[in-house]
């Protein structure tokens, strides 16, 4: 009997994770009853397909833009709710702040929106595009296929001062991420799954030249960043990958890398020095397919953190500004 095609597989992993998570769904909070499964079913049948496509397009020509993706729907989560917030322009807003300072992907995101408004104007909001768009850019880099639910509608306020207080520095201390998870609904496994994300993307040597005599850091791994760094006149432009493995590949390698104290940043060294965090990257460090398990959940918990739905926000015509 000839084996599956890709495509079966895939359907067969979306629909898996879909019954997994319809009982979730109601557990997580009131406004997420409001999301479903193919939201946009009847009013904008393609839309899924079209913001794939404009991811898929965007990284065959810039590779580095799934992982920005990836880094995005954090810093918007994680500030005011899944609201789309994170992508106003002007002064004041959350991309104003330093720790925004070096977000990228905007552009896929405002692409796939021009698209949709050709076809179904007013009709998917900007917050929807970037939860699909960062879902898609997993899958992209070798990652589950996670079903997310939609009809998420898109935030009025951006403000710089609401972002220092809820997203992770890379100088937090386990105790500290534990407090900011928790604020959201994530749990303590919540917090070690998703940092999983550091498998892919890459920093600015800017973000982590304090780490280079770390003792928590395997000595030639300290010496390679540093020769990386010291070698540039600029270290807020000069990128290292997060994961000096398989830094374009969607797997448990980060995990890995944090058993061989090969963890980029201090927040990454920090799991390994906590008992409530090590045991759970020694099991994921271990089992790639748990990891990828647990980041279908992972990952759909935290994109319906502080939804706003029915009456709730806007549906923006351009993702950079307020109706």
């Amino acid at each position: 009997m000839a084996s599956p095609s890709s495509s079966c597989k895939q359907e067969h992993a979306f629909l898996s994770s879909l019954l997994l998570f319809l009982p979730l769904l109601l557990l997580i909070s009131s406004s997420v009853a409001d999301l479903s499964f193919n939201f946009y079913g009847s009013s904008c049948p393609g839309a899924e397909f079209i913001v794939r496509n404009t991811v898929r397009s965007a990284s065959s020509s810039d590779p580095s833009v799934l992982g920005k993706l990836l880094r995005l729907i954090f810093h918007d989560c994680f500030v005011q709710g899944c609201d789309a917030s994170v992508l106003v322009r002007g002064n004041g807003t959350e991309r104003t702040d330093p720790g925004n300072a070096s977000l990228g992907g905007f552009d896929v995101i405002e692409s796939a929106k021009n698209v949709l408004e050709i076809f179904c104007p007013g009709i998917v909001s900007c917050a929807d595009v970037l939860a699909l768009a960062a879902r898609d850019a997993v899958e992209a880099l070798g990652g589950p296929v996670v079903a997310i639910p939609t009809g998420r509608r898109d935030g009025t306020v951006s403000a710089a001062e609401n972002v220092r207080p809820n997203i992770i520095d890379t100088d937090f201390t386990v105790d500290k991420m534990i407090n900011i998870f928790s604020s959201k609904g994530l749990s303590v496994q919540d917090l070690v799954v998703l940092s999983g994300a550091h498998t892919v993307g890459a920093a600015h040597c800017n973000t982590f030249n304090s780490r280079f005599k770390d003792a928590s850091l395997d000595n030639s791994y300290a010496q390679t960043l540093l020769n990386k760094c010291s070698s540039s006149m600029d270290p807020t432009t000069t990128v290292v990958n997060n994961d000096p493995e398989t830094s374009s590949t969607f797997d448990n390698q980060y995990y890995k890398n944090l058993l061989a104290h090969k963890g980029l940043f201090q927040t990454d060294s920090a799991l390994m020095e906590d008992d409530r965090t090590r045991k759970i990257v020694e099991i994921l460090a271990n089992d790639g397919e748990s990891f990828l398990e647990r980041w279908t959940e992972s990952f759909m918990k935290m994109s319906v953190i502080g939804v706003r739905v029915g009456e709730e926000g806007e549906i923006r015509r351009s993702c950079s500004s307020v109706n």
